[in-house]
């Protein structure tokens, strides 16, 4: 596959590297489901936590990045701590207990909102001014969690779990103000994602023995977890900033991420046997529009600048 791949363009293999990560994150909605089966959110967390962390140190050491950690000093680990606690430790716990209170279907569009909530955080953390595109996006996108939300009954909203909704939401506050804090972050991105999830990955540790959580179940849904931890983060990572490193069109290539929460109803309706509603089909589609209809603001606020 690589000779194949080095006969074509660099913008060509971008596109194929982050379809195939596209491809891996489609599945891993239908993975938390199986996996929070015999698993504590987070149990299911610090497992995949675990294999990020030991991928990440593998590729770090193949690409004899190593030696970067010894530049890091006492206010780098103490960030970067920060970042851990926030992903994974808070963000996939808060997820995960969305997941285990929503079907997948419903609780994984509902965590996509991120994009738009990030433009929102940004005003009074970044001081960034937004324009009138992005309210219009906010209402779009809106009008797509509560299609989502209703499962199929958009008048009387009867089948929504309200805790688990206000948990899926809340988890794209968390991702964001991760990125927030991440864009402040100078180091290597690699090493960054290595020592932030050994924190978070103590932290995890910490919860788990704290509460009493460390009687693992070893059955599919550790598989389950090993497969997250692979597919989610650690393999995906690398492939998408590949995907990035190669293209001569960002965008293009980043918008491609919106293909998955589509391509995932087919696992989730095939492999967990969820019914797809109409409902949460018209929700995605709203949810992307208001997202990309966002971006056409930032991309006419850059070209001014």
């Amino acid at each position: 596959m690589l000779n194949s791949l080095s006969s074509i363009s660099k913008n060509q293999r971008a596109v194929i590297y982050a379809l195939v990560t596209v491809l891996f994150w489609s599945t891993v909605a239908t993975a938390f489901k199986i996996g929070l089966r015999e698993l504590y959110p987070a149990q299911l967390i610090f497992v995949g936590s675990m294999v990020t962390v030991f991928i990440l140190t593998g590729i770090i050491v193949f690409t004899k990045k190593l030696t970067l950690l010894k530049q890091l000093n006492l206010k780098d680990f103490l960030y970067l701590a920060l970042l851990g606690a926030l992903n994974p430790f808070l963000y996939y716990i808060v997820l995960f207990e969305a997941y285990s209170l929503l079907p997948a279907q419903v609780a994984q569009p509902l965590n996509m909102v991120w994009p738009i909530v990030l433009v929102l955080l940004a005003v009074p953390l970044l001081k960034q001014k937004i324009g009138w595109k992005s309210f219009v996006a906010l209402l779009i996108s809106f009008a797509g969690v509560v299609l989502i939300a209703s499962q199929g009954k958009v008048i009387t909203l009867h089948n929504s779990d309200n805790t688990g909704i206000a948990l899926a939401l809340g988890s794209s506050i968390i991702w964001s103000l991760y990125w927030i804090f991440s864009i402040r972050n100078k180091n290597d991105q690699l090493i960054t994602l290595l020592v932030s999830f050994s924190f978070g990955t103590l932290f995890l540790l910490i919860y788990i023995l704290f509460t009493g959580q460390i009687h693992f179940a070893w059955g599919q849904s550790m598989m389950a977890a090993i497969y997250i931890g692979i597919f989610e983060i650690g393999i995906s990572f690398i492939l998408w900033m590949k995907a990035l490193s190669l293209t001569s069109n960002s965008a293009r290539v980043a918008n491609l991420v919106y293909i998955a929460p589509f391509l995932s109803l087919f696992f989730i309706h095939y492999i967990l046997g969820e019914k797809i509603y109409l409902t949460t089909i018209i929700g995605i589609i709203f949810i992307v529009s208001g997202i990309l209809f966002q971006q056409t603001d930032k991309r006419r606020k850059t070209k001014n600048r």
